[in-house]
């Protein structure tokens, strides 16, 4: 497999205060990666150093071969087209209708026509489970889980090679967070993308994480298959992993 993703040493700060002391990890082309951790141990801090949002203290990142701490201005530009981002509330622009969300980056980045657009916008709202109509919605008027489909359309818009997802499921019911990451495979398998979710949902990491690092004490202290981080020994994998729903999960994934 190739790696998309290269995390080596990293170390945050911010002020006085550490984040991250050496965080290193690797994300191959066409995972699902999970990134967990213990509240404050900056699992969403470390996303947006892979997305050039922040800029560590030490370390570097390497994403689809450019060295994040040596790239110019023009390479910044062209790499930005290769990712798209789903932050945690969506993060649409609430003066602006879904289809105008979606429109952005392809005015931003492209010169193709209104007419164009029009057709691409309509193809990304079908594409994650929107009618058409919804475009000409504000984000306002949608339900949780249709925010969460909308900006998921904005982050796919440029066809990215990779896709950030920040709490996909986080303030979905049940169902819907099932749904959602049954949709987050078909796309993965569809487009041949690698994507990279920050996670708490003990049902997205069992049922749709290929491999994941879990954070804690500033560091990566388990990386890998389910299966490799339930060997750890570590106080946080304890907790959040070996429980009674955790055990009887596991079982299930290995008889499937």
């Amino acid at each position: 497999m190739n790696r998309v993703i290269e995390v080596e040493s990293i170390v945050t700060r911010f002020g006085e205060r550490t984040v991250h002391d050496g965080v290193s990890l690797h994300i191959e082309e066409n995972e699902i990666y999970g990134i967990l951790g213990e509240s404050g141990s900056g699992k969403s801090v470390l996303m947006k150093e892979m997305i050039m949002l922040l800029e560590p203290a030490g370390g570097e990142i390497t994403v689809l071969g450019n060295n994040l701490k040596h790239i110019g201005f023009k390479e910044a530009q062209a790499l930005r087209r290769d990712w798209g981002v789903l932050f945690q509330f969506g993060a649409l622009f609430s003066s602006l209708t879904v289809a105008e969300n979606i429109e952005v980056q392809l005015k931003e980045y492209t010169m193709i026509s209104k007419k164009l657009r029009d057709s691409l916008v309509a193809s990304k709202l079908k594409m994650v489970g929107l009618d058409p109509g919804v475009g000409s919605l504000y984000p306002s008027q949608l339900s949780g889980g249709m925010v969460k489909r909308a900006a998921l359309a904005r982050a796919l818009a440029m066809e990215p090679k990779l896709l950030f997802l920040d709490e996909p499921t986080s303030g979905l019911d049940p169902i819907g967070a099932r749904n959602f990451d049954r949709l987050i495979v078909d796309l993965r398998d569809l487009l041949g993308i690698t994507v990279v979710m920050i996670t708490h949902d003990l049902e997205s990491i069992f049922s749709i994480v290929d491999r994941m690092a879990v954070l804690a004490d500033k560091r990566v202290v388990a990386e890998g298959s389910i299966e490799n981080v339930l060997q750890s020994q570590h106080p946080f994998v304890e907790r959040f992993f070996k429980n009674e729903y955790t055990k009887e999960r596991f079982e299930k994934v290995k008889n499937v």
